[in-house]
């Protein structure tokens, strides 16, 4: 029998993709929220393809806000924006 592969859906383009295809936006349990390369950081964890496209789409529709129920200041977003350029180019 094959292995599951798991899979996730994206919080902003809604779409599901293959676990090692997305990257965790994770919100620690001191609240503070980073990007997660490995999916191994402990808290509370939503996905997002590994396109600005959709990090861009998930700050204008509020998905991670909704995902994590806090707000999410522009320097987060920013801070996302980066780590994703510098790891996707």
């Amino acid at each position: 029998m094959p292995k599951k592969l798991p899979m996730r859906q994206c919080v902003a383009c809604r779409q599901m993709r293959m676990k090692k295809d997305m990257i965790r936006v994770v919100k620690s349990p001191e609240g503070e929220i980073s990007l997660d390369f490995n999916g191994k950081k402990p808290g509370r964890g939503a996905y997002l393809c590994k396109d600005i496209a959709c990090l861009e789409k998930a700050k204008k529709t509020k998905a991670l806000q909704r995902a994590f129920d806090t707000l999410i200041a522009d320097e987060i977003y920013d801070a996302l924006k980066d780590e994703l350029e510098a790891e996707y180019g």
